[in-house]
């Protein structure tokens, strides 16, 4: 059987479903439609500027693979050690970026303890894994030293980074990621709604691939290996 070739229809419904898929999932305030909405747009633009499935390119099961990489902008965030993290320091290595928030109630540390087991998969396979990097959409609550206290206990050699606003809107803008405030009753007054995908960096910094709920730990360690493999 032939290789599919896929038109702009098909190019646009393969960026813009996974984002489909969240709004549906997380709560649907309508700031946050309004980020998602935006974040469809700027795949769907992805989508235009590749739409024909090239020979030869590496498939996966467990998420959308773009078939034409995206350089990530410059930028600047607070790494958990307090220091500056900037594009230079995704380069060299496959990164794993997952949005969330240290006061997330269920999906961030469920997602945490699933890369612990992800990455642990992978080592055990004798394959390198990518670096994780915890990106957290709540600056406001999440200093350096909460961020690394919150993800070193899952693994710790895990890292974690944030920035202000509107930094921290440029860069997840640039990955594809979707976040707002939502006023609660809660101890700290409000929780976060935000993409729960994944969003995969290759080792020039460019946007390489989501990874959208629910995750299987074998089926990504498999599309990882895989991926990481054909570039190496």
């Amino acid at each position: 059987m032939g290789r599919r070739q896929y038109g702009i229809i098909d190019g646009l419904q393969l960026y813009a479903a996974p984002l489909q898929r969240e709004v549906r999932r997380v709560s649907l305030s309508s700031r946050f439609l309004t980020a998602a909405i935006a974040v469809v747009a700027a795949l769907a633009g992805l989508a235009l500027a590749s739409v024909w499935l090239k020979p030869g390119t590496v498939e996966i099961q467990s998420g959308t693979l773009l078939q034409q990489r995206r350089a990530l902008p410059e930028f600047a965030l607070q790494g958990d050690n307090g220091q500056p993290l900037t594009k230079a320091a995704l380069q060299g290595h496959w990164t794993l970026v997952f949005p969330g928030y240290t006061s997330c109630p269920d999906v961030c540390p469920t997602t945490l303890a699933l890369l612990k087991a992800l990455d642990a998969k992978l080592r055990a396979e004798g394959a390198t894994p990518p670096q994780m990097l915890f990106l957290s959409v709540d600056p406001g609550r999440d200093t350096p030293q909460r961020l690394a206290q919150y993800v070193h206990y899952f693994n710790p050699a895990f890292t974690a980074a944030t920035a202000q606003e509107p930094q921290l809107a440029d860069f997840t803008r640039a990955l594809g990621i979707a976040y707002t405030r939502v006023p609660s009753s809660s101890a700290g007054g409000y929780t976060m709604d935000h993409t729960a995908a994944l969003v995969l960096i290759d080792p020039q910094a460019r946007l390489t691939a989501f990874f959208t709920p629910p995750h299987k730990i074998e089926v990504m360690a498999s599309d990882l290996q895989r991926l990481m493999g054909a570039a190496s």
